[in-house]
């Protein structure tokens, strides 16, 4: 068991992916990086906790704001990560923020054989 972080923003059925996978795996603790509408309409069936974030701000603030919200939120020392869903800046301030915080990550999806490492 490990901790996850997922993006869950913009992109069509990608909100299915990241439900899939919280759902289907066995996680110590889930940490979602999202938006105003995606805190308010996704269904959060295991307790997930949501950091909403403004990806109007630019790039380094953030990364920052990221940082700061996951302090002291994730024991370590490595996370499991999904960015099936977002864009490319959240993507980067997401990694940004985990790697500058000392921690390693592992890529997880949704496959055919269930959730793997990629």
């Amino acid at each position: 068991m490990t901790e996850l972080v997922a993006v869950l923003s913009t992109g069509k059925g990608t909100w299915g992916h990241v439900g899939r996978l919280i759902n289907d795996g066995t996680w110590d603790k889930i940490v979602l990086i999202t938006n105003d509408f995606g805190k308010e309409n996704f269904t959060n069936e295991k307790g997930a906790e949501m950091i909403v974030i403004d990806n109007r701000q630019p790039i380094l603030e953030l990364v920052e704001a990221v940082k700061k919200a996951l302090e002291g939120k994730l024991k370590g020392p490595e996370v499991a990560v999904n960015i099936v869903s977002g864009d490319g800046k959240e993507h980067m301030a997401v990694i940004s923020a985990l790697l500058k915080s000392g921690l390693a990550i592992r890529f997880m999806a949704l496959t055919k054989e269930g959730i793997k490492e990629i």
